[in-house]
């Protein structure tokens, strides 16, 4: 028999040697990203390169889900290749999730939000085409299955060794379970397991 998942989130209190006052109590999570999962960033991993018309495009077909939730980016392949690229799908506990990517041209923008499904990918008109294409990929960033309302991450290790987390680029957000994820400072192997241990 499988033991029932522990809810840390129904206040519990420890006492302490100052009399009535008590504190919350906190957990130490161990989320996992198995290797298979861990898949690298890359410009095309969810959408390929695919040619802007005259008018806008709901692409629902030849996209290629998130292996866990991740940062999604987009790359133009020129400087023409510019507009806005809506992102449709779901956060990791199933809600709906919109994201809207400016493209600025033959550059990569990264998103802010951590996407676990992807549904449909509109991508913006170009009133004089001229082959310009965008794609959609995944970042660097791995999200989080829980809101944090700081940076409570201990550690993050890949295959044994430690990959350090840069807050610049991570986020942390108590209301959004999208907004919350961690970019570590080093690209990740792919071909082995992410430990992350944070306080829940």
């Amino acid at each position: 028999m499988s033991l029932a998942p522990y809810d840390p989130f129904i206040g519990q209190h420890l006492k302490t040697h100052a009399g009535e006052t008590t504190v919350d109590r906190a957990y130490i999570a161990h989320y996992i990203i198995p290797a298979a999962k861990a898949t690298a960033a890359g410009a095309a991993n969810v959408l390929a390169a695919t040619a802007l018309t005259t008018a806008a495009q709901d692409i629902i077909t030849g996209i290629t889900q998130p292996p866990t939730p991740r940062v999604l980016s987009i790359t133009g392949s020129a400087s023409t290749a510019v507009g806005n690229v809506v992102i449709t799908g779901t956060d990791a506990a199933g809600a709906a999730l919109s994201e809207t990517i400016v493209s600025t041209g033959a550059a990569t923008v990264v998103g802010t939000k951590a996407f676990a499904t992807v549904t449909k990918i509109t991508l913006p008109l170009l009133a004089s085409p001229n082959g310009e294409t965008i794609s959609v990929g995944l970042a660097g960033a791995f999200g989080l299955p829980y809101k944090l309302p700081y940076d409570t991450i201990i550690k993050m290790f890949n295959g044994g060794q430690v990959a350090t987390v840069v807050s610049a680029t991570s986020s942390f957000d108590a209301v959004n379970l999208s907004e919350n994820y961690i970019d570590p400072s080093v690209a990740l192997d792919p071909t082995k397991q992410v430990d992350v241990y944070l306080i829940v």
